[in-house]
């Protein structure tokens, strides 16, 4: 079936459509977000290298991964461990996760998490909330030169080792538990427009943000009334908890 959507290792252009979208913010300030995949809550780890004595990065190691997407344990979002090499080491020599096990060095998991989806190369997603860049990003995984958006606004602390979790309030052209309901129906949006009324409980400069979005769905039929936090959680919910999902908030008007 040809739905005009990227094939598998195609580039993706994020900017558009279904992979962005317009909704509210708490405030009902008109915010954008990106539309990445279903993640779990467990991180995945992403491995950055020092030097021994050394308070920055390797300059030009690129990061190591040990998971891509369509593997068990992947996730967009990556705990970030600092792994110690010899002085002497020389950049890019490690590649693999594989090769940093066998390699007896130091590693340390930190409680930091970062939101970095690995894309097909050639990708595009050009909004960022503040000054990050929208560059891909490239990285090791097996050997093999990945790439991925950094989201640096989506920079989480977790000591609990899991990733954070934020509310969303979402409604679609057809309800769940209809025929064809649900996100298969797509969000329903206002006439001649791309604006949902899809609510987000927190932005990027609140200190209980998150873009992994616990996905609560409310009753279409509410579509009208809603416009800010308070009124979504004022809807009838049909839903809640449905999803989790990668949703990074990159605007807001």
């Amino acid at each position: 079936e040809d739905n005009d959507l990227p094939g598998p290792d195609e580039p993706v252009d994020f900017d558009e459509g279904p992979f962005i979208t317009t909704g509210y913010g708490p405030d009902g300030e008109t915010v954008e977000y990106y539309n990445f995949d279903v993640q779990p809550t467990a991180p995945a780890p992403i491995y950055v290298l020092f030097r021994e004595g050394e308070d920055e990065p390797v300059e030009d190691q690129l990061n190591i991964v040990s998971t891509i997407p369509g593997d068990d344990g992947y996730n967009d979002f990556w705990q970030v461990h600092h792994v110690t090499v010899p002085s002497e080491y020389e950049a890019n020599t490690v590649t693999s996760a594989g090769q940093i096990m066998d390699g007896d060095y130091d590693i340390e998991a930190t409680d930091t998490i970062k939101n970095c989806p690995i894309v097909p190369d050639g990708s595009t997603a050009s909004e960022r909330w503040g000054d990050g860049t929208a560059d891909l990003v490239e990285g090791w995984y097996e050997g093999e030169v990945v790439s991925y958006f950094v989201f640096d606004a989506d920079t989480l602390t977790s000591s609990s080792g899991s990733v954070p979790l934020s509310p969303i309030y979402v409604s679609f052209n057809t309800n769940p538990g209809e025929d064809g309901g649900g996100p298969a129906s797509g969000f329903m949006t206002e006439d001649g427009s791309d604006q949902t009324h899809n609510v987000v409980a927190t932005l990027p400069d609140d200190d209980a943000y998150s873009p992994l979005w616990m996905v609560n769905v409310y009753d279409n039929a509410d579509f009208g009334e809603v416009s800010d936090l308070d009124s979504a959680t004022d809807a009838n919910v049909l839903a809640t908890d449905a999803a989790h999902v990668n949703c990074p908030v990159v605007h807001r008007e």
